[in-house]
């Protein structure tokens, strides 16, 4: 049976992704944020599960995350949030975070309450692809979740195509070597890493993130890719404006359609 994120995928057009801490700026906040986000045509919603050590996260993440933390958003009380979150949202929802919480909850133990409350995929990017395929692999697919792989600019080719053949819905493309947080716009050695990505022709269509941020970087990074992940441009927004400017947030990087 396939996969929300794989159905979404296949339908014809560049897809909009938002990634934001869960529990943050509110604690209570995250399933208006998930409806919200849907409401406004955004295609699919990347949950940031908060984690004290999160070393790939710029300072805005970072700062939101340690937030959530203080407002008391753990592994648990996210599960509990979520648990009818497929009453009213039908766009692929993805939990993105360290392996440590997992690992902690027992990694079956999360993978199945992610499947019982209608979690599409992960985003662990430090479970090694090697760990993930010798030890976790059949459990994951066990629960129909979607394990995504991030490539950087510095990944070899030998690797990329390693990562292509063990995922079966999209690769997560990191747009430089430096920690997440908004860019104004993309310059030549980035236009030229997302041209030979393209050029490989991998199985698996890819979505950028890190440093997408505004309309001109959302069209920069999808004229090769399938999409693109906002980040740290939507946490700055719900630190200023909370969830009352996410309408005119998601208008300005991509009408609805």
């Amino acid at each position: 049976m396939k996969n929300r994120i794989q159905k979404k995928l296949e339908e014809d057009k560049k897809l909009l992704s938002i990634y934001f801490s869960a529990g943050y700026p509110n604690l209570n906040d995250t399933v208006t944020i998930i409806q919200d986000l849907e409401n406004n045509g955004v295609d699919m919603i990347e949950i940031g599960l908060p984690f004290s050590d999160p070393l790939a996260d710029g300072p805005t993440i970072q700062e939101s995350s340690t937030l959530a933390l203080k407002n008391g958003m753990g592994t648990d009380l996210l599960f509990d949030q979520l648990k009818e979150i497929r009453k009213t949202v039908s766009i692929p929802l993805i939990i993105m975070g360290y392996f440590n919480p997992v690992l902690q909850y027992g990694v079956e133990n999360f993978c199945k309450k992610c499947k019982e409350i209608g979690i599409d995929g992960l985003i662990l990017p430090d479970l090694p692809l090697d760990v993930y395929r010798d030890e976790y692999e059949t459990i994951f697919k066990k629960y129909n979740l979607i394990n995504i792989f991030l490539i950087t600019p510095q990944t070899s080719e030998s690797r990329i195509s390693q990562i292509d053949d063990a995922s079966d819905g999209f690769i997560y493309m990191v747009s430089s070597a430096s920690t997440t947080g908004a860019k104004q716009g993309f310059g030549e050695e980035q236009d030229a890493y997302f041209k030979r990505i393209a050029s490989m022709n991998l199985k698996n269509p890819q979505i950028v993130g890190f440093g997408i941020s505004n309309a001109q970087t959302f069209e920069q990074a999808t004229n090769t890719a399938k999409g693109a992940i906002i980040g740290s441009a939507f946490i700055k927004m719900l630190s200023q404006k909370g969830t009352a400017g996410i309408s005119e947030f998601i208008h300005t990087i991509k009408p609805v359609s």
